[in-house]
């Protein structure tokens, strides 16, 4: 896994070789992600939001595009430490992780975001919970991007802010827009 562009464009993210629920987005899937968002959105000094944070790989990504304020939020101690170990070996010291279930993260959470990914687990029941709570805790600055990322069983045209979809084979990207 390795951050595609950027400052730190080229390093390598080596994570655990067991991960607990993590599956990593592929590099493939990440740089159509990224086309994407960088000729839509302008990330220098952005504020964003990683749920399900996994290995950090999005918002490594993120950091080195320019995004100054970000929040990832990750329950599993294990990739929670190893979140926080990356970070500080990449000199992210803006980033701040929190350990705790993203669920209640939502619930709890007062601050409005430019970007919001979420990465959960394929097999996660509630997953078509996430893009209902984050438009109904208004997390979205105006013009912020959310983009989920699940599998093709799962469909999202007709959900609030929803705007478009990209298949990367087993991989899709569900894009919503607070117009």
């Amino acid at each position: 896994m390795r951050i595609i562009s950027g400052k730190l464009g080229g390093r390598k993210v080596n994570p655990p070789a067991k991960m607990p629920y993590t599956r990593p987005t592929t590099d493939i899937a990440k740089e159509g992600l990224f086309n994407i968002l960088q000729n839509n959105l302008e990330f220098e000094g952005i504020k964003t939001l990683d749920l399900f944070g996994g290995t950090g790989s999005i918002s490594y990504e993120l950091a080195s595009r320019g995004a100054a304020d970000q929040t990832i939020v990750e329950k599993d101690p294990s990739m929670y430490s190893f979140i926080k170990k990356t970070a500080a070996e990449f000199g992210l010291d803006h980033l701040k992780v929190v350990k705790m279930d993203v669920f209640k993260f939502i619930e709890t959470c007062n601050d409005q975001y430019d970007l919001i990914f979420a990465g959960p687990p394929y097999a996660l029941e509630a997953i078509d919970d996430i893009p209902r709570k984050i438009v109904q805790h208004q997390l979205l600055k105006p013009n912020g991007w959310f983009v989920l990322e699940h599998t093709p069983r799962n469909h999202y045209q007709g959900f609030e802010k929803f705007v478009s979809e990209r298949n990367y084979g087993t991989t899709v990207f569900s894009f919503f827009i607070n117009r």
